[in-house]
């Protein structure tokens, strides 16, 4: 992209979304040319829009992403006129304008509108169907050990209340092929089987799934599949129709960088009708998937400022957001991976992550990894101990510099050394 392309992409933006003050004050802080000093100018740009707290270096997104101050600013206008307005609000346009939010994240998921509702996380869209599932007894649920608990733990109470039988597998964290990770899920298939549960990105390592190719095999054997897509929506591109999955749900607060207490629920228009809701609505029309999506009152401002999340990820680019993001991870990550004591527990192969890794040592264990690291040297993230995961997960961010992750990637490698 030259100057003048540049500049003109800039303008644009500003005009796309207004809200965001854009200058081209920032310098670039990096010396690695990603991929040219005027790219390097955007990000710096985008990282001015970030309160972060200076006490420590945040590689630890994953779990909430902190809101621009853009947004934060649209998010107390949102919470303002709601409180202006009272019960005006929420007797006249509160559903009208969740609808509309949510007939505009249908089509960056490329989904129908009739398929797709705000919920309040990743947790809530996909209990809703194990919760609502048509179980009976002897019925079959499939699931990788390094899915999320609360999945898991909900699979358990299907168990325990309807008598289904919980078949788990363990993903490797390098595999070979995406047919080895497809085997092993069809490994576990009998005529029993009705449910498959699977990751499209591992949130513990940041292992991407071969998503349409489980979904063939799965559906070639009658089962239909839930995607887990947590830290997908906002950080790589969900094509749905494409994915071809039964239900797939995703946290709108990680990567799309909405408040706390956003997310998705699709759910195949064919699969509506099956699956009783959480909470009863007055919606009768079992073909609706609002009748899956009774929330009661609830923070609508919330739901108000998820459209401009959107308006903030179309001005930054998804198709540019993913590449930095994979930049960002393989630029640590790829410093690591031969460095004694150092395992990477994350695919090597490009297409098989994005902006989340994991990394652990063989002399420290990963609890204590995380703490030093936050004690020491003033890196926040989290450590992952369990199944063949034993190490710290590493996420950056938008607002993530070179510089930090040189810091992190000295660390690590002093940590190594020790005895």
């Amino acid at each position: 992209m030259d100057k003048r392309q540049f500049l003109r992409y800039m303008g644009t933006a500003a005009m796309a979304a207004p809200f965001l003050p854009i200058t081209l004050e920032a310098q670039s802080r990096s010396n690695v040319p990603y991929p040219d000093k005027e790219s390097e100018a955007f990000w710096d740009r985008i990282r001015m829009d970030y309160n972060l707290k200076p006490d420590y270096i945040n590689l630890e997104s994953g779990y909430y992403n902190v809101i621009p101050i853009p947004l934060m600013n649209k998010f107390v206008e949102h919470a303002k006129t709601v409180n202006y307005e009272g019960s005006y609000y929420m007797r006249t346009v509160q559903w009208e304008n969740k609808n509309k939010v949510a007939a505009r994240l249908a089509q960056l998921v490329n989904c129908s509108e009739k398929e797709l509702v705000i919920t309040r996380n990743t947790t809530e869209s996909l209990d809703t169907i194990i919760g609502g599932y048509p179980w009976k007894k002897g019925d079959e649920a499939i699931y990788a050990v390094q899915d999320y608990g609360a999945m898991q733990d909900h699979f358990e109470q299907m168990e325990k209340r309807y008598g289904i039988v919980r078949k788990i597998v363990s993903i490797p964290n390098h595999p070979k092929s995406d047919e080895e990770l497809v085997s092993l899920y069809e490994s576990q298939i009998t005529s029993n089987t009705k449910l498959l549960m699977v990751c499209h990105m591992v949130n513990v390592t940041g292992q991407i799934l071969p998503i349409r190719k489980i979904c063939d095999m799965a559906h070639a054997h009658g089962v239909e599949v839930m995607v887990d897509g947590a830290h997908c929506v906002g950080h790589i591109k969900v094509d749905l129709a494409e994915l071809d999955c039964d239900y797939y749900g995703s946290s709108l607060h990680k990567w799309l960088c909405a408040p706390l207490g956003a997310g998705l629920l699709y759910v195949a228009e064919r699969n509506i009708p099956k699956i009783w809701p959480l909470l009863a609505d007055h919606e009768k029309d079992m073909t609706k998937i609002r009748r899956l999506n009774h929330t009661g009152t609830h923070p609508v401002h919330t739901d108000l400022t998820i459209n401009d999340s959107l308006d903030y990820l179309e001005m930054i680019g998804l198709e540019r957001k993913e590449e930095r993001m994979r930049y960002l991870q393989r630029y640590w990550s790829d410093q690591l991976r031969d460095v004694a004591n150092v395992v990477i527990n994350t695919p090597v192969e490009p297409q098989r992550s994005c902006g989340i890794a994991n990394v652990g040592l063989t002399n420290m264990k990963p609890g204590d990894l995380a703490k030093t690291l936050l004690e020491e040297f003033k890196v926040w993230t989290v450590g992952i101990d369990f199944e063949n995961v034993h190490g710290c997960r590493i996420t950056p961010n938008v607002f993530t510099t070179t510089e930090e992750l040189d810091r992190f990637v000295d660390a690590i490698k002093t940590l190594a050394k020790r005895v």
